[in-house]
């Protein structure tokens, strides 16, 4: 199905959806102006700069020209607004700011922050250079941690050893966070023999906390060990620690995946229990969970509930419904919830709209896939990478060459950089052999090259198509090695198959 195609996109709204979060945090930040009943404040002044290239410290100075104090404090809350938000870039410069007052006293934690701030913005070499750059007594256990879990973010797993061992040294690792660092680290690169070795580490120094359980419970989810899961619960509950809605989560996605639908019950009842405004995106993952189930009514009844407790669904949560409805069948309330959704939102996350795209593709009505791609232009929706890859798997299932070779053009040239989808390149090349459509293989060429991605595979497919049509091509062993592709033996039987082939002209003329 090509549905699933989208799960990478979607798998953030199941579980720990950011941009959930990130729309929340933007209602609270909405609500706390709301309450201040409208008046100026620097918090208000820096929070509403929407473009990037504005500048922050200019807002400040503008403030302090005007006889307002600017406390440090103050600027502590609005650099955690705006990192909520992830508008780093200002609060990177109002950091940067602080740093440049004589009369600011600034705190390890600080710098941390800072840190973290400048990881985002300009890489890791720059945060690395801040902390060498640091005092030594601002190198304490804030700024280590800040960037140890920048190598986590970046899978610097040497060099987030190497600092581990460091603030081992120094008697920094007291408490859970920089082993949960690491147990990130390892879980998602796959490096699951080190996590018991960290845990037992972790509880020769410190107790495990709740993130803790629910990263080793997330280990036993990649490997779908319901009974080591289960054992790690129960040690969760006798360590006196409370579970949260993740824990529950992840419980529950394990005993779907396993069919112990009794118990995925029970746990969806405690997650539901620890779902509350302060932690929007539980409902999230109640919806998908309870989808996967197979709970249509339950489905309802979290949707109407989430719209009586929150003022406005954000896309997050509407994309999660329609996948929902979609993956249900109730494909006309998936419908009727997508117009709802253009008439409320004004972010044309084409994400959305590719959920139905999908729908209809996958059940062979390209008719509808179309009217419904013209609808979303029509609204202003740019289309995605993921639109132009629906659209291609849809007219090729229609054997519409040219509509397959044009919305492939159209994907490959609408990122920076590709990531070779294999299969669809082989899946068009196979159509253009078995019809002899050489003029078809030589334009797909091209597209591949532009997108650098051409090799020897590619090449013998092309050839395999000039066999099928019986002609010969022109000077591929030269266009080979201006490409710097290796021939195989594959290549040799299929240039000495088409040598006796006539001529043909086509690759001349788009070569």
């Amino acid at each position: 199905m090509l549905l699933r195609r989208l799960r990478p996109s979607l798998a953030a709204v199941r579980y720990f959806s950011t941009e959930a979060a990130r729309t929340a945090d933007l209602a609270s930040s909405e609500a706390t102006v709301t309450r201040t009943g409208g008046r100026d404040t620097l918090g208000r002044r820096l929070l509403s700069l929407a473009y990037a290239k504005r500048s922050a410290v200019v807002a400040i100075h503008k403030w302090k020209e005007e006889g307002h104090a600017v406390r440090k404090y103050e600027l502590n809350r609005i650099v955690r607004e705006l990192r909520k938000l992830k508008r780093y870039k200002h609060a990177l410069e109002i950091c940067e700011w602080m740093t440049s007052q004589e009369d600011v006293q600034l705190l390890p934690g600080d710098y941390a922050v800072h840190l973290d701030l400048i990881a985002k913005v300009r890489g890791l070499t720059s945060a690395e250079k801040f902390f060498e750059d640091l005092p030594d007594k601002m190198k304490g256990q804030p700024t280590c941690t800040s960037l140890l879990h920048t190598y986590v973010q970046h899978k610097e797993s040497s060099k987030a050893e190497d600092l581990m061992e460091e603030m081992s040294e120094r008697g920094f690792l007291k408490y859970p966070l920089p082993y949960n660092h690491m147990l990130s680290l390892y879980i998602s690169n796959g490096q699951l023999k080190k996590v018991p070795e960290v845990i037992r580490e972790l509880k020769k120094n410190t107790s495990p906390d709740v993130v803790t359980y629910n990263l080793w419970l997330t280990m036993c989810a990649s490997q779908n060990d319901v009974e080591a899961a289960e054992k790690i619960f129960l040690e969760l509950k006798k360590a006196k620690i409370e579970p949260d809605w993740v824990t529950y989560s992840t419980l529950t996605s394990m005993y779907v995946k396993s069919s112990l639908n009794e118990k995925a019950s029970s746990t969806l009842k405690e997650m539901e229990k620890r779902a509350s405004r302060k932690v929007r995106v539980a409902y999230s993952s109640l919806v998908s969970l309870h989808t996967n189930l197979g709970n249509k009514d339950e489905v309802y009844r979290l949707w109407k509930k989430m719209k009586a407790i929150f003022r406005k669904m954000n896309d997050a949560e509407y994309t999660c419904m329609i996948s929902s409805l979609v993956k249900l069948k109730e494909f006309e309330e998936a419908e009727k919830l997508y117009t709802e959704w253009e008439s409320v939102s004004g972010t044309g996350d084409c994400r959305v709209p590719n959920l139905l795209l999908a729908s209809y593709i996958n059940k062979n009505q390209m008719e509808m896939a179309e009217d419904f791609y013209n609808r979303m232009r029509q609204r202003g929706i740019n289309p995605s990478y993921t639109t132009w890859e629906l659209l291609t798997w849809g007219y090729l299932k229609q054997k519409k060459i040219e509509k397959v070779l044009d919305c492939f053009k159209k994907a490959v040239g609408s990122v920076k950089k590709w990531n070779p989808d294999d299969r669809m390149v082989r899946e068009v090349f196979k159509f253009l052999e078995e019809h002899g459509n050489i003029e078809g293989a030589e334009q797909l060429l091209v597209t591949l090259r532009k997108a650098g991605h051409v090799n020897t595979e590619v090449y013998n497919m092309l050839l395999r198509t000039y066999a099928k049509a019986g002609k010969m091509p022109l000077i591929v062993a030269e266009r080979m090695k201006k490409d710097k592709v290796q021939f195989n033996e594959e290549t040799q039987d299929l240039l000495k198959l088409t040598c006796k082939m006539l001529v043909s002209e086509v690759s001349s003329c788009l070569s």
